[in-house]
Parts: structure tokens; sequence; C-alpha cells
């Protein structure tokens, strides 16, 4: 298992990530441009860590597209999504991992770590913290996911057969019918008129007008 970031100013990592937000993006994530943002503390640079764990900065503390997207609108549910990427193997044991207990993360981050009892409560609170600040409703693969391709089908309605009550008061939906009729252009006028009287008789019920003799 990875050995897990730890910041003992928990309560400064909120406030660094919302500079992240509301400050250009530097070249890079150094010491120097912590100090320009006002973390001046010797440990305000372990924040530096914390931010790589989760991809919003590479190796080299040059900061990553996931940078530039946690600065948009959605950056709970991309905060959210770059958590579960860097504690994978957290999310692997307990799916939701972000509701888990402080005992359950405990025991968790005890087995990675080579740290004292100190260490371990502040790993625990440097995870809570991120937690705090993200949105996991929509951090599974795709945070900024919209949803399914293609909506599922509505549930179908058949009409109520006349004098049959529903038991709904939801509308009875329309019903189109097209009805085509070919007629040979052999046919006799007596004939085209036999057949539109049987139609209006069987569609509309209609009485065929008597001929006057």
């Amino acid at each position: 298992m990875p050995s897990y970031p730890y910041t003992p100013v928990t309560g400064k990592l909120k406030t660094l990530l919302q500079k992240v937000r509301s400050t250009g993006v530097p070249p890079k994530l150094a010491t120097a441009h912590l100090k320009s943002l006002g973390f001046t503390s010797s440990n305000d640079a372990s924040m530096i860590g914390v931010l790589r764990f989760i991809g919003l900065i590479d190796g080299s503390s040059i900061p990553t597209p996931l940078w530039s997207e946690y600065r948009g609108q959605k950056h709970r549910a991309v905060l959210g999504k770059a958590i579960k990427q860097g504690y994978a193997d957290l999310f692997a044991l307990y799916p939701d991992a972000n509701a888990a207990s402080v005992a359950d993360l405990t025991h968790v981050f005890s087995t990675s770590s080579t740290g004292g009892e100190q260490v371990i409560r502040q790993t625990v609170q440097t995870f809570k913290t991120l937690v705090e600040e993200a949105d996991f409703s929509s951090a599974g693969g795709n945070a900024l996911s919209t949803g399914p391709l293609h909506a599922p089908a509505a549930p179908s309605m058949a009409p109520a057969l006349p004098g049959q009550n529903s038991g709904s008061s939801l509308p009875h939906p329309a019903v189109h019918i097209d009805i085509q009729i070919h007629i040979s252009p052999d046919s006799s006028s007596e004939q085209i008129d036999k057949i539109f009287e049987s139609m209006a008789k069987h569609l509309y019920g209609s009485k065929p007008v008597a001929q006057q003799s």
C-alpha cells in the first residue's frame, strides 16, 4: 500500500485549495510560491506533498491539467475525483472511504506507515480535510459526466376502454392512425362511393345517406 501524505497544518489546507481556485496558475508549486500566498511557516511546505498525492501537481511540482480543471465551477466534484484517484487503494478497500470512521481510517493508515500515533492522526485529519472540500456524488470514473447516453424508455400507458375507469388521473395518450386505400383505376364511381360509405360506417359510426329514388 502507498505511503499516505499528511500535513500538520490541516487548517491551512482548505485555504490553500481556495487559493488554487482564486489565484493564477504558477509554473511550479514551490515553497517560494507558497510564501507569496501567505504560507510562510516551515510546516506549510508539507501541503505540497498532499496536492502531489491527489494529482494537482506532478512529481516536479508542476500543476497538472487537473489543477486547471479544479479552478472551474465543478471544483468540488473534481476534487472528489482527484481524491479517489490518489487514495485508490483506500477506496478499493472501503468504496465509501469518504464516509469511513476515524477508527477504520486509523487502522488502514497505520498499516502503511512507520510513523507514530501523532503522524497517523495527522494522516487521518489530512484525508478528512480533503473530503470536507469535495463532492463524491459524481466522483466515479468521470466526475464531470452528464449521465447516460440513452435515457431509459418511459413506461407505456394503454388507453382505457370506453366506459372503463382507468383509476388514474393521468391523461390518456393520443393515438394517431394512418389508413391507406388502394382503389383500382377500373372501379366505377358507384364502387368508390360504397368504399367511402363503408369507411364512414366503421370508423366514425356514421350511417350512409339514403339515396332518393
